[in-house]
């Protein structure tokens, strides 16, 4: 049950009954009519809008258009109060009825309580992390891992079908570099003395099993090769070995993906098809979006010193782009643009309605160009949509944290993971906007207290199955199970705590489908801090009131109905850390 959607409605009924006309004789568009949560709860459990938005078009005063919808509406037998506020906003007082049908639903529907059913379901490809297969995960890495995959799961949870990709970035000079680096270990595992890693190589200490492994493969009869002849074998078994430490760094963080896509595969060729990004460049010829033709100086760089290079561009300025851009390079070999367009082009193929990209925010001037690839490829059928996460600082009791001496030059994943844990590092990735840099303190992540939010919300949902354990305990032939609670009486809470609680879980819902349609799962993390602040708000009056504590021993009804209340709040808690990513811990010790 959207408490938001059903009431929106109801206005709107409202609405279409006083047969109101705009000055043209039409009936007004209800379309920017919302009921929402008003923002001193004490003016009312809802709010709407309707007059507001309706008054210019309609011809009439704000406060005269809201006194005949609220007299409309205390026809409604749910709404027991309507007051206007300001210059027209309609606050209205809903009837308990209505909040015992949110619990009841809360307890029915469990952890699907919140989720949206689409039919059919959008097809959303969501691409994150993406890092060059050249080493292990790093601190950068993180925040858009787990953005990422929070985002995905979130869609899921709001009816689409989702798939979780990852790019492998395995064409380029720095495959090449990875070889050379891993050859270089091979000949350290042979025995050789290699000294000092030359610059311009990854002297990460994670490269020597991939030598080892390399010498039990072949021995020593690389050494006798041409680098022509080694340097494809050695790529190989080196980007084989450098998925292999990326997907356990981030099945260490929770993160696994459905796909992982080659961008190599983009480059090969079949036959006299040539390759996709040969196919995607026919296609566009084709459109005449393609040009022979040379691009302006880069920003900031003075004419002068530009050499002005006849390329092969594409025209993206149409469709949004600040500039052109360019598909192959005046010697004839593609850009790693072209791959990107021959990359959307794919997925296009493969029937998203939805192609997402999380990226690190050095990549900000990508946003306009994938955008226009999208409207240019699919004609406007696939949105592109691009997220950007801002850095991450780590700090360890309010100091910078040094860098790491396994990985060479920075901290890794695996590193921030084996010390905090996951959950505390997915909780913290989400527990601000993507768009904002994050400070990621160690030592205040593992606190055992309120001013560490995912221990607050963690210990929210052990604070919930704690009060059905100690339930279970109390003498009497009570069954707890949720069959049972879903009998429970639900009028009997009547406490101004119990309803807010309640009314906090109502929102639930609602925060779902704006955070979707908003691609921001942050909102979830926030909502989940306010809802186990709403719960240790009311534990902490029970401690000082014994009469609104969740176990009565002498009014079984009346603690059936608050053990509803504590298992629905548990479902909420699970439901939403399951889409963080995040454990629900029955006990924390």
């Amino acid at each position: 049950m959207n408490i938001f959607a059903d009431f929106t409605q109801r206005v709107k009924n409202a609405l279409y009954s006083l047969d109101l006309k705009d000055q043209s004789g039409a009936a007004p568009d209800l379309s920017r009519v919302v009921v929402e949560s008003p923002r001193d709860p004490a003016h009312g459990d809802l709010a709407t809008n309707a007059a507001m938005v309706l008054a210019k078009p309609l011809g009439s005063k704000p406060r005269d258009l809201a006194e005949k919808l609220a007299a409309k509406l205390n026809e409604d037998p749910d709404i027991i109060e309507t007051s206007i506020a300001g210059p027209g906003f309609i606050n209205l007082r809903v009837a308990p009825v209505v909040w015992q049908r949110v619990l009841a639903d809360v307890l029915k529907q469990r952890q699907a309580f919140g989720a949206i059913v689409q039919t059919p379901s959008p097809r959303v490809n969501v691409e994150y992390v993406s890092a060059n297969p050249t080493g292990p995960m790093h601190v950068g890495h993180i925040r858009g891992a787990v953005v990422g995959d929070a985002l995905a799961n979130l869609l899921a949870f709001a009816g689409n079908e989702v798939v979780k990709e990852y790019y492998i970035n395995d064409a380029g000079s720095q495959i090449e570099t990875l070889a050379r680096s891993a050859f270089l270990r091979y000949r350290e595992a042979l025995g050789e003395d290699i000294g000092e890693i030359p610059a311009g190589l990854y002297p990460g200490d994670y490269l020597k099993p991939v030598g080892a492994q390399l010498k039990e493969e072949f021995g020593d009869s690389l050494k006798a090769m041409d680098e022509s002849d080694w340097l494809p074998i050695v790529k190989e078994r080196a980007i084989a070995a450098m998925l292999d430490l990326i997907r356990e760094d981030l099945a260490a963080l929770g993160v696994r993906h459905d796909v992982f896509f080659s961008e190599q595969s983009l480059h090969e060729r079949k036959g006299e098809s040539g390759s996709k990004i040969d196919r995607m460049l026919e296609g566009l010829r084709e459109k005449g979006l393609v040009y022979q033709g040379t691009l302006p100086p880069p920003k900031g760089q003075v004419a002068e010193d530009w050499e002005d290079r006849e390329q092969t561009l594409f025209r993206a300025s149409d469709f949004g782009d600040d500039t052109d851009r360019a598909l192959k390079k005046s010697d004839g070999s593609y850009t790693y643009f072209a791959a990107d367009v021959a990359y959307f082009q794919d997925k296009f193929e493969r029937g998203f309605q939805e192609a997402i990209y999380v990226l690190g925010a050095d990549h900000g001037g990508y946003a306009k160009r994938l955008e226009a690839v999208g409207k240019a490829i699919s004609g406007g059928e696939t949105e592109v949509i691009v997220r950007f996460c801002q850095l991450v600082k780590l700090m360890r009791g309010g100091e910078p944290v040094k860098m790491s001496k396994r990985s060479g030059d920075f901290i890794t994943l695996r590193e921030v993971v084996d010390e905090v844990g996951s959950d505390p590092v997915r909780f913290m990735m989400l527990f601000r906007k993507n768009d904002a840099q994050l400070d990621f303190d160690f030592k205040k992540v593992t606190e055992q207290s309120k001013d560490n939010p995912v221990f607050y919300v963690q210990y929210g949902h052990a604070r919930c199955c704690s009060v059905l354990r100690q339930a279970a305990l109390e003498p009497g032939d009570a069954k707890l199970d949720d069959d049972e609670l879903e009998k429970a009486d639900l009028s009997l809470l009547a406490d101004s705590g119990e309803l807010e609680l309640i009314a906090k879980m109502a929102e639930w819902p609602k925060v779902v489908e704006a955070a979707a349609d908003t691609h921001e799962p942050h909102r979830i993390a926030f909502y989940l801090h306010e809802l186990a602040s709403s719960l240790h708000g009311h534990w902490n009056r029970g401690k000082e009131m014994p009469h609104l504590r969740f176990i009565d021993a002498g009014n079984a009804k009346l603690t059936l109905a608050r053990l509803a209340l504590v298992r629905a709040i548990s479902l909420v808690l699970a439901s939403g850390l399951s889409i963080l990513g995040v454990n629900a811990p029955e006990e924390m010790r």
